[in-house]
């Protein structure tokens, strides 16, 4: 199993300590971000010093998480984006994510929200492909963000003619909580995994302070979800994003992200068996 990890999964921890826990679990690529105050990317660093940092720990960098609001395709997006995809090749990232405007009525109507997405495609495209980025497209499945599932995702990409610069982000939180069946694992580029565990939360009140690391009490089917994803043919990483406060706050978190990789390697083989 290729895991993989986001920082998020260790978010107070320094790029060089989180790159040093990757480095303990076995885990060979990691996603960083730019949205974690005082960590590395969003701090400001040098992109040159975390070249060097992600250089000396071996490790390849899948993704920087990321480019919010990206249907929204204003002059100032378009800015924000070369900015940003500057950044993720000086650091020799592969991908850049893009996550949707999550927001109540923004262009109620779908025909709208199709039709901005597909302008922010095609205005990303080329940003993308002259940096050497593919740009992974995650939709969020709560009910108030713009870009829910991963097949309108798919219609967007294929009208904008651009399936060769862009994949899904296939997450198994959002995946349940937009009550989408279908997968598409040739079209994924990246799979994020947390789990959820709290009995008493309705699906459509899942929300990210919910999301730990997948345990025997997974509510969300994570091994069920990578299985079909893998029996799909899709070939790529799974990487750790859970956001709740406890893992966040763990005193061990290399620890606990070493028994939710046990945990899900021992499902899934008991599962082949």
């Amino acid at each position: 199993m290729d895991f993989a990890l986001n920082h998020m999964a260790t978010p107070s921890l320094p790029l060089e300590e989180f790159l040093r826990a990757a480095g303990e679990l076995g885990v060979e690529a990691v996603e960083l971000r730019n949205d974690l105050p005082g960590i590395a990317l969003a701090d400001g660093a040098p992109t040159a010093e975390v070249r060097a940092a992600v250089s000396r720990s071996g490790m390849r960098v899948l993704s920087i998480n990321a480019l919010q609001r990206f249907n929204e395709w204003t002059p100032e997006r378009e800015a924000e984006a070369r900015a940003l995809a500057r950044q993720a090749a000086e650091v020799g990232a592969e991908a850049l994510v893009l996550c949707p405007v999550n927001e109540e009525g923004w262009r109620a109507e779908g025909s709208r929200r199709h039709e901005s997405l597909v302008e922010a495609l095609r205005g990303l495209s080329p940003i993308l492909r002259e940096a050497g980025l593919i740009g992974l497209v995650e939709p969020l499945g709560f009910a108030e963000c713009s870009l829910r599932r991963k097949a309108d995702a798919v219609a967007a990409i294929d009208e904008a003619g651009a399936a060769d610069r862009f994949k899904l982000v296939h997450d198994t939180f959002h995946h349940v909580v937009a009550g989408e069946r279908e997968i598409f694992p040739a079209r994924t580029g990246l799979v994020h995994i947390s789990g959820v565990e709290d009995g008493a939360v309705p699906v459509d009140a899942m929300r990210d302070p919910h999301r730990v690391l997948v345990g025997p009490g997974d509510r969300l089917d994570n091994t069920g979800q990578m299985r079909a994803l893998v029996e799909g043919g899709y070939r790529g990483a799974f990487s750790f994003e859970p956001f709740a406060r406890e893992v966040a706050e763990s005193d061990d978190p290399v620890r606990d992200l070493r028994a939710s990789m046990t945990h899900v390697a021992s499902a899934l083989e008991g599962a082949d068996a």
